[in-house]
């Protein structure tokens, strides 16, 4: 079956273009294209119906031919480019993960959008049309984010399997730490209630996040805990559940002083888990701080360790500490003389006493302080291991910061705008797979979210569409030369 371009005069004046097949000898008109009054005009729609001819073949070809215009580009409408690259790139990222097995696409895409250009869940739908022509109804939406908070064990277990397979993951070392998410809102209620803020919005409702990473900083658990919740109660729970779900026997959390109580410490112990946690030598007994000012030589470097009740206390001196808290410390007596002078006009300051009912300078405090210039202090239960190798693991606390830095600034976490518990809870679901995903980019091409989000934005596809048959064109831009490097460290 062959189609043919019939052109035929329909008046002294003007010509009329078909594509046509022939049957028994006589033509078939598939497709008017229209009538030309010019040469010009004749011309531009016997190219019209090439292309159309070109789009419609009575048959597939067995070897597709590589795409190139037979018609003028006034003859194509522009439509709008497409980011169809970024969404193939992230794509391929959340199949890596297994998130295609929850068979709900929705789900995949607002995570995708979430590290692409993270935004509000119905603006989410918007810019999923608009940048990869994907579209869904509100109604899917509002339906879907009902389900998903009961896919929160499998995501995790699909994370940590990431975390094991790619990262070497172990269960030997965990690093934990809390933040706090704040709503675009003035109401609270059963979640969402004032509390501690650690982003300064005290007068606004909040929750508290419990994340847990690798020593990479590789994200693989999270509970969520009503605003008014005080850091340490978090721990227990998010620990245990997270030992309980994949069945741990050896485990060590790292976690800051906050974490730290002596009930804490025990049920830890006895649940067969080890930590490390930091300490506030601010406040400890006299007899223990007397040990630790007559052992603990002034050395960059030196370590010291001795029994407490909370498990082995090991204490380090660094002469940068030591600079760093002199300065602190230097400021907060300034500080404090000032609050002597004028009491009335400060509220509280750090080195002064009132006991006897005078305004005075607290020198005990001040030569207390001046002896722990420069130490540190870990608690921990873990045996035969180097006081040098506590303090390295204690260290590395600062990848969950720089997890719940990425999740605030590059992926938006906050402020959070549902009302509805089950809203919230998918919200965060969403925002901790986005946050495994872009860490994962991270860790393996050793390159920030946004400067590769940055590059897959560089390449974008334009769409054209025929005005007389309809068809339709995508002229995707190059691909930077970098961006073959990122693939392959990430397919590594």
């Amino acid at each position: 079956m062959k189609y043919s371009i019939r052109v035929d005069r329909t008046d002294p004046n003007a010509h009329r273009v078909q594509v046509v097949r022939y049957a028994n000898r006589k033509p078939v008109v598939l497709k008017h294209i229209g009538t030309a009054h010019t040469e010009e005009e004749l011309e531009k729609l016997k190219l019209s119906a090439s292309a159309w001819i070109l789009a419609h073949p009575p048959q597939p070809r067995l070897f597709p031919e590589k795409e190139v215009f037979h018609a003028s580009l006034h003859d194509y409408e522009y439509r709008g480019i497409r980011f169809t690259f970024a969404y193939e790139f992230l794509h391929r990222r959340c199949d890596h993960f297994g998130f295609n097995a929850f068979k709900s696409q929705l789900l995949t895409d607002l995570v995708i959008m979430r590290i692409f250009e993270p935004a509000s869940k119905r603006r989410s739908l918007m810019l999923l049309s608009k940048y990869f022509d994907i579209n869904y109804t509100e109604k899917t939406l509002y339906r879907s984010l009902r389900k998903f908070p009961t896919l929160k064990q499998s995501v995790e277990e699909k994370i940590v399997a990431v975390a094991k397979n790619e990262f070497g993951f172990d269960f030997s070392f965990v690093l934990y730490d809390v933040t706090t998410l704040y709503f675009e809102t003035f109401k609270s209620d059963n979640l969402r209630k004032h509390g501690f803020s650690k982003d300064n919005k005290s007068q606004q409702p909040q929750i508290v996040i419990g994340l847990m990473v690798t020593p990479q900083g590789f994200p693989v658990s999270y509970e969520i805990f009503s605003g008014n919740t005080f850091e340490g109660a978090t721990f227990l729970p998010s620990i245990l559940a997270f030992k309980s779900l994949h069945h741990i026997d050896k485990l060590t959390v790292v976690a800051d002083a906050a974490m730290l109580s002596l009930d804490n410490m025990q049920k830890l112990a006895e649940a067969g888990l080890t930590y490390i946690v930091g300490a506030r030598l601010g406040n400890i007994p006299s007899i223990l701080f007397q040990t630790i000012d007559s052992v603990l030589l002034r050395n960059d470097g030196a370590t010291m360790k001795t029994k407490t009740l909370h498990g082995d206390l090991v204490c380090a001196f660094s002469k940068k500490r030591y600079a760093k808290d002199l300065s602190d410390m230097n400021k907060q007596i300034k500080k404090a003389e000032s609050h002597v002078q004028a009491p009335g006009k400060m509220k509280r300051a750090k080195f002064v006493s009132a006991a006897t009912g005078i305004v005075s300078l607290n020198d005990a405090l001040i030569a207390r302080t001046k002896k722990l210039l420069g130490v540190k202090g870990y608690y921990t239960n873990l045996k035969e291991v180097a006081d040098a190798d506590i303090i390295a693991h204690y260290q590395s606390l600062w990848h969950v910061e720089q997890a719940f830095r990425i999740a605030k600034s590059d992926l938006a976490s906050r402020p959070i705008f549902h009302r509805k518990d089950t809203s919230i809870k998918a919200h965060i679901l969403i925002c901790v797979m986005a946050l495994a995903v872009s860490k994962y980019i991270e860790i393996k091409t050793r390159s920030s979210l946004r400067s590769v989000i940055d590059v897959c934005k560089s390449v974008t596809d334009a769409t054209l569409v025929h005005r007389m048959t309809g068809e339709q064109v995508i002229m995707r831009s190059p691909v930077p030369e970098e961006m073959s490097g990122l693939e392959k460290l990430l397919s590594h």
